[in-house]
Order: C-alpha cells, then sequence, then structure tokens
C-alpha cells in the first residue's frame, strides 16, 4: 500500500488529491512540522525517510518520492486508464511539462518567498516589505499562465490531469495569501477545487493521527 506522510496547510494536500483522483488505497499519516518527537518531521525515523524534514513524502515499497510534483506523476503512471498524466502523445506531454515547471519555477516561488520572509527564515533575516517584490513576480508569472491556459476548462487536453492539481493548488494558496488572482483563473481553481475527489482530500487531511 501506498503510504504519504504530510501536513495541513502544505503541498501534502497536492499529493492527497492526486491519491484521490487515481482512486488507489493508501495510508496518510499526519508529521508534525519542525518537531523531533514522535511523528516529527525533525525525528530520525522521518529524516530517514526525507533527510530535509519536509512534506510530503510518498513510499511505496521501497520507492521514497519527496518532491509533490514527482509525487503527482508517479501517482498518475500508476493509473494509466485514468489519463491523469500524457504518456502516449509527446506533444500533449510537453505541454504538460512545461506547465508544470512553470508552476514550480515561477508561480510559486513568490509565494514561498512570502512564506518564508514571514515565518519560515530566522527573524534576522525576514524582510518585512517583501510582499510588494513578490506580487510584482506573481503578476508576471501569473500573466504568463493565462497566456497558456486563458479560458480552457482544463489546462491540458480536454480532460482532468495532474497538473491542473498543481495550478489549482498553487492558485488557492495565492488566493488565501492575498495575492491577486485574475478572476477567470480564480474561476477555473474554483472549479478544480469543486472535484468529488477534491473534497475527499479535503476532508482526508482534516482527520487527526
Amino acid at each position: 500500500m501506498l503510504t504519504l506522510y504530510g501536513s495541513n496547510n502544505t503541498r501534502s494536500f497536492r499529493a492527497l488529491w492526486a491519491l484521490e483522483e487515481a482512486g488507489l488505497e493508501y495510508d496518510y499519516q499526519q508529521i508534525r512540522l519542525g518537531r523531533p518527537g514522535d511523528n516529527g518531521a525533525r525525528s530520525a525515523s522521518y529524516t530517514q525517510l526525507n533527510i530535509q524534514g519536509k512534506v510530503p513524502t510518498l513510499v511505496n515499497d521501497d520507492l521514497i518520492i519527496t518532491e509533490s510534483a514527482a509525487i503527482l506523476n508517479y501517482i498518475a503512471t500508476l493509473v494509466p486508464d485514468r489519463e491523469l498524466i500524457p504518456l502516449d502523445d509527446i506533444k500533449l506531454r510537453a505541454q504538460y511539462d512545461q506547465l508544470c515547471f512553470l508552476v514550480l519555477s515561477e508561480l510559486e516561488q513568490p509565494l514561498w518567498t512570502t512564506a518564508k520572509h514571514n515565518f519560515a527564515l530566522p527573524k534576522e533575516l525576514r524582510l518585512s516589505d517583501i510582499h510588494k517584490t513578490t506580487q510584482w513576480e506573481f503578476d508576471r508569472a501569473v500573466g504568463a499562465l493565462d497566456s497558456l491556459i486563458h479560458d480552457k476548462e482544463f489546462s491540458v487536453n480536454k480532460h482532468f490531469t495532474m497538473v491542473d492539481i498543481l495550478i489549482a493548488h498553487t492558485l488557492s494558496w495565492a488566493n488565501t495569501n492575498n495575492f491577486e488572482v485574475p478572476e477567470n483563473l480564480q474561476n477555473y481553481s474554483d472549479r478544480m477545487y469543486q472535484r468529488p475527489a477534491c473534497q475527499r482530500a479535503l476532508k482526508a487531511q482534516q482527520i487527526e493521527k
């Protein structure tokens, strides 16, 4: 069985959502970020799985994956009949990869930079006025995203794929942290969040372990 280690309000939600879309059985273990004890991200047992003490981590037998996008893509390949990732059409796969890399390298970086300056960095390294800079960066990235998907129902092809999780989750992250998201992209994210698998994942992450 697949085991997902995660924590609420993190990229772990992407993996939970992906598992629900794939219809796979899994065990979800909640990890306490920054803590050394039982179920702690800094415990010896967990850092053997994820040396950085971060989440998510997916374990399948002897395979360990610690990057959220790689986890999504791996899950998608386990259920090829669901077409959650382009496997045969190299042009569609190129479009899919392009969007994945745009999210990871451009769209989410201003959000993570803001988060680091809000709580993750040592206090002496934080900048209190970083949001003005990161909103400018986010605007450029979201403009590039809009040019690629604009008013499409789904970002690649004519059906849902794992990159829709990456995009919708990142836009939701932006929205909850007071970044300005264009109306059409906010509507797109809202539609994705109404999917039954997403709603199941939202409930799953609320279960205290």
